[in-house]
Order: C-alpha cells, then sequence, then structure tokens
C-alpha cells in the first residue's frame, strides 16, 4: 500500500460560504439534521439552486483511481464538539456538517440510508466506539478494516460513498483501491464473474429487523459492464471456504492481492470530503488506538445513488436482499 495524494477538487472561498449559508437555513428552519421527507425535498430543492462553482466539483468521478477528494469545507474543531462515543449518541452533533453533506450528495444524485442501519438516518457518524474496537464496522479501530464495498451484500447499494472528516488529529488514514488498476489474468477474470458465493450482511445490521430466512443469493465478485471492470467485494463477509472449485478460490485469492498491491492511503483532514465510486473502489483503514476522550477521529458517511448507471449485473435486481430496505431521497 502506497501512501498517496488523491486527486483534488478545490472548493473556491465563495462556494464553501453559497453552500454554507444553504445549510444553516435548512437546519434552522427544520431545528434537527434527523432527516424527513420534508428536510429531503427541502435539500433537494436548495441543492437545484446551488450555483457552478459547487456544482462543477460534485461532477461525476473521472480519476484513474475511481476517487477524488472535495477540500475546503470549514469545520472548526472547537465549535464542532466531542467526538461522540458511538453513532447512537451523536444526535444532532455536527447537524450543519450533515445537511451541507447531504446537499453536495443531491447534487451528485440521491442519498440513501437503510431501515436497519443508524436509525435510518442520512448520514452516518463514523466513530470508534468502547467494546467494537475489533469488528469489522465502521466502529472498529484496533483491527484493520479490509478493503470492501460499501454494503455489498445489498443489490441497492451506493454507486457513489462520501467520507465527510470532521476531526482526525492522529492522520488515520482510510483505505483505497481501484479494481481497473489491477493486473488479473483473463482466466481468473472469467471465473470471479461468475455467481459462486454469497456476501453476506455485516455486523452493522446485526440487529436490525426483517432479515429473511431465504438462503444466500450466490453473487460475483466481478461484472463486466459496458465502460469498464466493475466489483462487489467484501471479503470479511464472503464464506469463501464454502467454493468447492479450488481455482476459484485461488483466483479470489489473487484479486486480493492485486488490490492490496493497488492500494492506497489518504489521510483525510477536517473539511475534505472523500468521494469513492463504490463500482470501481474498494476501501477500508488502518488500525488505531481509540482514547475515547472527545477527541478520537470522526467521519461523517452519505451513501448516493446515481440514476441510471449501468454498472452491475441485470441479475440483481432479483435479490432479497436479506430483508433490507433502502431509503432514497428523490433529490434531481
Amino acid at each position: 500500500m502506497s501512501t498517496a495524494a488523491a486527486p483534488l477538487r478545490q472548493l473556491d472561498a465563495h462556494a464553501v460560504a453559497e453552500l454554507r449559508r444553504a445549510a444553516e437555513r435548512i437546519l434552522s428552519e427544520f431545528g434537527t439534521s434527523a432527516t424527513s421527507p420534508a428536510l429531503l425535498k427541502r435539500v433537494a430543492e436548495g441543492a437545484r439552486t446551488l450555483g457552478d462553482a459547487l456544482r462543477h466539483p460534485c461532477r461525476p468521478v473521472d480519476t484513474a483511481d475511481g476517487l477524488f477528494v472535495l477540500r475546503g469545507l470549514l469545520v472548526e474543531d472547537a465549535a464542532l464538539g466531542p467526538t461522540p462515543a458511538g453513532w447512537a449518541t451523536a444526535g444532532d452533533s455536527g447537524a450543519v456538517h450533515d445537511v451541507a453533506l447531504l446537499l453536495l450528495a443531491s447534487v451528485m444524485g440521491n442519498p440513501i440510508a437503510w431501515e436497519g442501519q443508524q436509525d435510518g438516518r442520512f448520514v452516518h457518524n463514523i466513530v470508534p466506539s468502547p467494546g467494537h474496537e475489533d469488528e469489522q464496522t465502521g466502529a472498529s479501530s484496533t483491527v484493520l478494516l479490509s478493503p470492501h464495498t460499501e454494503d455489498a451484500f445489498h443489490p441497492g447499494r451506493a454507486h457513489l460513498l462520501m467520507l465527510g472528516c470532521m476531526r482526525n488529529h492522529d492522520g488515520v488514514a482510510t483505505t483505497a483501491a481501484c479494481v481497473r488498476r489491477t493486473r488479473l489474468a483473463a482466466g481468473d477474470v472469467d471465473l470471479l464473474t461468475r455467481a459462486v458465493l454469497p456476501i453476506l450482511p455485516d455486523d452493522a445490521y446485526a440487529d436490525a429487523q426483517g432479515f429473511t430466512d431465504q438462503d444466500p443469493p450466490p453473487v460475483p465478485a466481478l461484472y463486466a459492464s459496458e465502460d469498464g471492470l466493475t466489483l462487489r467485494f467484501d471479503p470479511a463477509y464472503t464464506p469463501l471456504a464454502a467454493a468447492d472449485d479450488e481455482a476459484y478460490r485461488a483466483a479470489y485469492g489473487r484479486l486480493c492481492d492485486e488490490l492490496a498491491r493497488v492500494s492506497v492511503a489518504v489521510s483525510l483532514s477536517p473539511g475534505e470530503v472523500l468521494v469513492v465510486d463504490n463500482d470501481l473502489v474498494v476501501h477500508g483503514r488502518v488500525p488505531f488506538r481509540a482514547r475515547y476522550d472527545g477527541t478520537d477521529r470522526w467521519l461523517k458517511r452519505v451513501s448516493v445513488r446515481v440514476p441510471g448507471r449501468r454498472t452491475r449485473p441485470p441479475a440483481e435486481a432479483g435479490e432479497h436482499g436479506y430483508g433490507q430496505s433502502a431509503l432514497e431521497a428523490h433529490a434531481s
């Protein structure tokens, strides 16, 4: 894994001020960033009025790495308050930043949320939580968060993932690897485009209601879309040992190795937003030691669907999604 500067899209001061004013107007009207249909409607309306200085930096991902960093948002550490001890206690912490991220997300596409995750909020607080240090979720800290496609288990997963940095005193890096930078043999691609193994829901959904007892559907790890190779990948929740074909297991291992080879580390600073193409890029996080003193790393996460994209196998539409329903803000 290399440490590299991610492609940057700089927001100028006037654009940042415009975004802040729009977010503050919406927050003053609703008094909370807990998303409701009325708030989401206002966000969609507000996003349509944003000027080109904000809209142009939110254009589709067009870099070879499948990601970029928006830079220039203002996050004042002292005014932010302490890092929450967990998403459940975060409430409206950093609420104006929630709304600002939703406005940017609504320029890029349609923000989505999940009934079974973080109380259905459209902006997730990603913070280390006591008792979750060793899990493969955003609440962990002491373990490597394995590179993965966000919500890989679900056919309605996001096309884009936004990670907005509120606090990162320790420079904890997010890892990212683009499938189109890998070098895979044609035989491996052929094997991995077959639907052999399921991807199971991650532990963030362990307490959610509505899980189905139906058999987990096998899904392909790779897909040859019209524009090139895409992937659906979460090794921590893929029962690789259940694959009967040794050649398949070996090909999957080589995909893991190739993604590790091309992985880059992106250390976000407050006010930066990492945007990754969730069909091309797997992301993770390096281990760190949480202090739980209010100064730990704090990101805000927004998932975005892009209407009209054809980057996934049509057969996905028939999957049951393990009983999880995505909530979509119908922004335009």
